[in-house]
């Protein structure tokens, strides 16, 4: 696995990351790893206990990670979201707007390519999950 791009000031999560099953069944996990096909909406009663989510993407086409990234920062979720697997440098944008502070991909990025990716489009033209302003609402503010 190549290093964790993170986008958070705090101390990285370095715990385990257990299954979503095997999260709902025990009480001292703070770490979770969602797989395709898992419902993350399972783990939004248990938000306040989670430190880290990863979503693991196995293949970059496989999209249902970043509903599960939506799902959890619409409900909440304030931990790291980190995103693992097959993460192209040109998903990073989208999966960062979703919800994801955290990359863990399977190849090195180029940090060069990496902040291209985040500053190829200035403006958004619609809501996320990140804190960016729509700019149809700069428009008509």
């Amino acid at each position: 696995m190549a290093d964790t791009l993170r986008y958070r000031d705090d101390e990285p999560v370095d715990h385990p990351a257990v299954t979503v099953d095997a999260f709902l069944d025990q009480s001292n996990a703070s770490a979770v790893r969602i797989e395709p096909g898992d419902d993350a909406r399972a783990l939004v009663p248990h938000l306040e206990r989670l430190a880290l989510v990863e979503v693991n993407f196995p293949a970059f086409g496989d999209g249902r990670g970043y509903s599960s990234a939506r799902i959890l920062r619409e409900a909440g979720f304030e931990g790291e979201l980190r995103a693992v697997g097959d993460v192209l440098v040109d998903q990073l944008a989208y999966m960062r707007r979703c919800g994801f502070d955290a990359f863990e991909p399977d190849e090195q990025f180029d940090m060069d390519d990496v902040k291209a990716a985040f500053e190829r489009w200035p403006e958004v033209y619609q809501s996320a999950a990140d804190s960016r302003t729509p700019i149809w609402t700069k428009r008509h503010a």
